[in-house]
């Protein structure tokens, strides 16, 4: 499978970007669940990105744990959003206790309830994914895209993390008018076993992924686990710092 067929593959019938979906999901599925990765797995990645002072958005939190690890990790304001009132209510009721974290029903497409620069950090754990599978998935993506960069402040960084390689993140993620300087990662999925004789290591992990000039893999390398997610580090450039 190539890696574009994955992206398509990965969708299926339902509209991932519609709250009913995510409603009727959350009632039947009330366990806590997260998306791709666990804290512990990314924590290098975030802690190397996103002080534990930063102002931090979760966009599409669902009913993941991830903002409970961080905040026991040290992270003291996270903001999760999703589109989902049952997910919303259900984590507002389980975390009243811990103020660090605050939960809103908000569309990722119409952030307008926050002013610019809002943010030192955005985390997506599937979200942009998710609207990639829904109608309409270029202007969703785009939608989400420039609220995403409109709440960051100069510096900061949005954190992406998915199944799309770059032939199908790259050309969202480039736009000229986000003006992001884009680092890109993998991690093996969960469960991944490394081949005998493999040299990775969590620091190999912890290096950037080459990119060609036009932001894609180069033909001749390799990706250790097929299956892997990708990391995309996209930090927002600081126009009033010169080189």
């Amino acid at each position: 499978m190539t890696y574009s067929q994955r992206d398509v593959s990965s969708c299926n019938t339902y509209n991932y970007g519609d709250a009913l979906y995510w409603d009727s999901r959350y009632i039947q599925e009330a366990g806590a669940f997260d998306w791709y990765q666990r804290y512990s797995a990314l924590r290098p990645f975030i802690r190397n990105n996103v002080a534990t002072s930063a102002r931090v958005l979760m966009v599409g939190c669902g009913n993941a744990v991830m903002s409970e690890d961080m905040v026991k990790d040290g992270y003291e304001d996270i903001t999760n959003i999703d589109i989902s009132s049952v997910a919303i209510d259900m984590m507002r009721k389980k975390y009243e206790h811990m103020p660090q974290l605050k939960y809103m029903e908000m569309d990722v497409r119409d952030m307008s309830f926050f002013p610019d620069d809002s943010f030192d950090s955005v985390i997506d754990k599937g979200t942009l994914d998710s609207l990639m599978c829904g109608a309409d998935a270029t202007i969703s993506a785009a939608r989400m895209l420039a609220e995403v960069c409109r709440l960051l402040k100069p510096g900061g960084t949005y954190m992406l993390i998915t199944y799309g390689d770059p032939k199908v993140r790259m050309p969202h993620l480039r736009r000229p008018v986000y003006n992001w300087k884009i680092a890109l990662y993998t991690i093996p999925r969960p469960g991944y076993h490394k081949s005998a004789g493999s040299a990775s290591s969590m620091k190999s992990y912890l290096e950037p992924v080459p990119l060609t000039v036009d932001g894609v893999l180069p033909p001749d390398f390799a990706l250790e686990d097929p299956d892997c997610h990708f990391i995309y580090v996209c930090q927002k450039v600081d126009e009033t710092v010169s080189d």
